[in-house]
């Protein structure tokens, strides 16, 4: 009897496991929201050249350094991304997650360091949450670019 109830438990945990590890991967992204740095925005063709003149400027927005295009974080865990850009004056960076705007609350922080031409923005979301999952955006503005790199982040789920 002892062996029967042994045996069923195993069965049971083998079960559970197979069903965990089937979707390990989360899958949950949000509706809507850009995908893929393709959609990013960048001006290919120009009316005049004057306009060229004014996006290609070359004190516009320019982001230097950022995060791996593809991460994937585990629940209850720390996500941090990181962005740098140059540009005269120095630019500002923005965060969007889905295409919506990103604020500081108790559970989002943003750290700046700033000097003359350059600025770095390090996003840290703790504790990693379902719903952190989707299409994050590092957006760098100046007066005369605006320069964006976009990652996403999905969650795995640890048995540790």
């Amino acid at each position: 009897m002892r062996a029967q109830k042994v045996w069923f438990f195993m069965v049971v945990f083998l079960m559970v496991m197979a069903t965990c590890s089937a979707a390990k991967k989360g899958g949950r992204r949000s509706k809507g929201g850009r995908r893929n740095m393709k959609d990013k925005g960048a001006i290919t063709r120009f009316k005049t050249p004057e306009s060229q003149a004014y996006y290609d400027h070359d004190d516009g927005a320019k982001i230097t350094l950022w995060s791996h295009f593809e991460s994937e974080y585990i629940l209850g865990r720390k996500i941090v991304f990181m962005c740098a850009a140059e540009g005269t004056p120095r630019p500002t960076i923005t965060w969007f997650k889905d295409g919506i705007e990103l604020y500081a609350h108790s559970f989002f922080q943003v750290h700046e360091w700033k000097d003359e031409r350059s600025i770095k923005s390090k996003m840290e979301i703790d504790p990693a949450t379902q719903m952190d999952a989707g299409y994050y955006e590092c957006q760098a503005d100046n007066k005369y670019a605006v320069d964006v790199h976009g990652f996403s982040a999905d969650y795995t789920i640890s048995f540790v």
